[in-house]
């Protein structure tokens, strides 16, 4: 029998900074929920506006994988690594912090806010080199179909690599059309949230913003009550 956590996107963690507004599916900062420390090996989704001219400064990280996809504006990147790059909406940068990294994140415009998900996944391998990839995701290619932003870095399967037996989907789905999802192995479940539209996941109606976590499933079908932009999760329980 299939287990389900549904988190509606009224309940998130919130915290307006002025600067900042940040939704947050897990706990994180300030925000503290006992009941929702992680999803498996998932940490953290952080669901971020950043103000014109504003951003975060030079912080560092170590033995995490983080994942970071811009749906609006520009985020300006600099790392320790020696990398200075601009991500923009269907690019997803991925870096493994492994042994330590620094980086900030700023967004120049003066006029526009930035909408950015940053994702943290615990690795299944620590003190690694640190890295950082990024890459472009033409939307074409995930009309009413799973593109793969994410995989593991000794699979074959395409995406950004990550230490982790774990998987990042995205799809727009059209009105009546689905797609089905079947993790990789009985041990991992599914992080469903949903950026914007109207879906059912399996027996969960999503609204935008909304997410559902599904494991000890085949399977789940996720099917479009309007056009829908879909983030798909697989990760180890």
């Amino acid at each position: 029998m299939a287990k389900t956590i549904f988190h509606a996107a009224d309940k998130r963690g919130h915290a307006n900074h002025g600067w900042l507004d940040a939704h947050h599916s897990f706990s994180f900062a300030g925000y503290y929920d006992p009941t929702r420390m992680h999803f498996g090996e998932m940490r953290v989704l952080n669901d971020d506006i950043i103000a014109g001219g504003m951003g975060f400064g030079k912080h560092p990280h170590d033995n995490m994988e983080i994942i970071t996809i811009v749906l609006d504006g520009e985020l300006a990147h600099q790392d320790s690594m020696g990398h200075v790059q601009t991500i923009v909406p269907n690019e997803v940068q991925v870096m493994s912090a492994g042994t330590g990294l620094q980086h900030s994140e700023y967004n120049h415009s003066k006029d526009k806010a930035a909408n950015l998900l940053q994702t943290w996944i615990f690795p299944n391998k620590k003190n690694v080199a640190p890295r950082y990839d990024q890459a472009k995701f033409a939307p074409e290619d995930r009309v009413n179909t799973l593109q793969t932003l994410v995989s593991p870095i000794d699979d074959s399967d395409s995406g950004l690599k990550i230490h982790q037996n774990a998987w990042i989907y995205r799809t727009t789905l059209e009105a009546g059309k689905s797609v089905t999802v079947q993790p990789h192995t009985a041990q991992h479940g599914f992080y469903i949230f949903l950026i914007d539209g109207k879906v059912a996941a399996g027996e969960q109606t999503l609204n935008k913003r909304d997410a559902v976590g599904v494991w000890e499933a085949d399977s789940v079908t996720i099917t479009a009550a309007v056009t829908s932009d879909v983030l798909v999760y697989e990760v180890p329980m």
